[in-house]
């Protein structure tokens, strides 16, 4: 089965759509929504709306942070991450509302652990960004009550950044850097833990949309870049209420 893992839309249409687009010709069967379906972008009701009818049709979803805030607004935060969240419930209807309150904060299925930040504390919404913070999610995934033993790959999103994390043969974890489009041997006797990138908030410094393809027959991970219309993106923001920002970091890739 190739499972198409998409994390960290954040309202973002254009990049949703090139992003399925894509995934769907490269041969996907199932698909994956790793959180943060809102937050940032323009498009909230529309990403929520065709997340939902993909997990109607039997793709997995789970929350991420913004995703709890536009149900759960955080009292007295004035950071910019959050000056968006009333204007995206406004944009909600309520069973749009519901889908967000109501999802898991982790889902395991099979061999497969998702998660939108760390499986050691969903709700802290931790970065895994250094070896160590993987091993804790990897160990966290593997073990009850959580998970369970047979999980071999943990995939999460978060940090907006595309990453691989592997245990060998002496038990240290090992960082590794995917070039886009290689498929990655990823074999069941090790574990694994991968950070998939940002469908629609890339922040490496490129503009193009990511989201990563495993192929559970095959043992492979492919991670992708996939150009989209940034422009209309950006130009949609700009007629929100939200901050001019939000627009000018996706045209910039940060």
């Amino acid at each position: 089965m190739k499972l198409a893992l998409l994390s960290d839309i954040h309202a973002n249409r254009q990049a949703l759509d090139a992003c399925l687009a894509h995934a769907e010709a490269a041969g996907a069967e199932r698909y994956a929504f790793l959180g943060d379906l809102v937050g940032y972008g323009a498009d909230p009701a529309y990403v929520v709306r065709c997340v939902m009818d993909k997990v109607a049709h039997g793709a997995l979803a789970v929350k991420g942070n913004h995703d709890h805030y536009a149900t759960q607004p955080p009292s007295g935060e004035t950071d910019m991450g959050h000056t968006g969240v009333a204007w995206t419930q406004q944009q909600l209807n309520s069973a749009e509302s519901a889908f967000l309150a109501d999802l898991p904060m982790t889902r395991a299925e099979g061999s497969v652990l998702l998660v939108h930040a760390s499986a050691d504390a969903p709700g802290s919404w931790r970065y895994v960004e250094t070896p160590a913070l993987a091993a804790s999610s990897i160990d966290a995934a593997s073990t009850p009550p959580l998970g369970h033993e047979q999980v071999r790959y943990v995939f999460g999103g978060h940090v907006h950044l595309q990453t691989l994390y592997f245990r060998g043969g002496a038990g240290k974890l090992m960082p590794f850097s995917p070039t886009p489009g290689v498929p990655i041997p990823v074999p069941r006797h090790r574990h694994w833990l991968a950070t998939v990138g940002s469908v629609g908030q890339p922040r490496d410094g490129r503009i193009e949309a990511m989201y990563t393809m495993f192929d559970e027959a095959a043992q492979q991970l492919t991670f992708h870049r996939v150009p989209y219309d940034v422009q209309a993106a950006a130009a949609a923001i700009r007629g929100t209420p939200m901050p001019a920002f939000f627009a000018d970091r996706l045209e910039q890739g940060r």
